[in-house]
Order: structure tokens, then sequence, then C-alpha cells
């Protein structure tokens, strides 16, 4: 399964939950940010290669809508509500992503 991960400018929360998969057997996980000086910015071809779309922020997800709305049909879209309070590899942040995450990701 692929999963996206999304937040701002793409250094902290979604690039640390995207390294959470890093060699996992059952998920492959990528990530970008919405904002123009974002890391690596979201583009139509993340969301078509991803299964599950995480955004960090509802903000997050309007964007999203906002730009790529044919892109995101049949997708997941799932907000996981993180605010931009944590640098990258946080063990706080790490450990809110693994208890979110394992609600929804069976196989984590």
């Amino acid at each position: 399964m692929r999963l996206l991960f999304i937040c701002s400018r793409n250094k902290w929360r979604s690039l640390t939950a995207e390294r959470l998969f890093d060699d996992h057997a059952h998920y492959e996980a990528r990530s970008a940010g919405t904002e123009p000086g974002a890391r690596v910015r979201v583009t139509a071809g993340h969301l078509g290669w991803a299964d599950t779309i995480f955004v960090m922020e509802r903000r997050h997800a309007d964007r999203l809508r906002e730009r790529f709305a044919g892109e995101l049909q049949g997708k997941a879209l799932v907000v996981l509500r993180i605010s931009d309070n944590y640098p990258f590899q946080d063990p706080a942040l790490v450990a809110l992503l693994r208890q979110k995450l394992l609600e929804l990701l069976p196989l984590f």
C-alpha cells in the first residue's frame, strides 16, 4: 500500500512520517508539502501514486481539494490533526504519529 504524507513545507511532520516507513514490509511512503517553498512540493503525480493520503491539518486537505480535485477522486484523504509544533523526528512527534497511524493502518 502506498502512503503519501502532506504538510506545509515537507521538512518536519510529513518527512518524519515518511521515515517511519523506511524498509516497511507492507507500506511504501512518500511525503510532500503544499507551500511553494516546500522541500518537495506536492504534484498530481504524487496523488496518482498514493493509495491513501494523510494530511497534517485540515488546511492541507483544503489546499489539495482546491488544486487537485480530479486527482483526489476515489482516494482516501485522512486529516491527522497534528499541528506544526515539532521539529524533524522529534520523539513526541514520532509517538503521536505512531499512535494515530496504529488506529488507521492494520499492518503498522
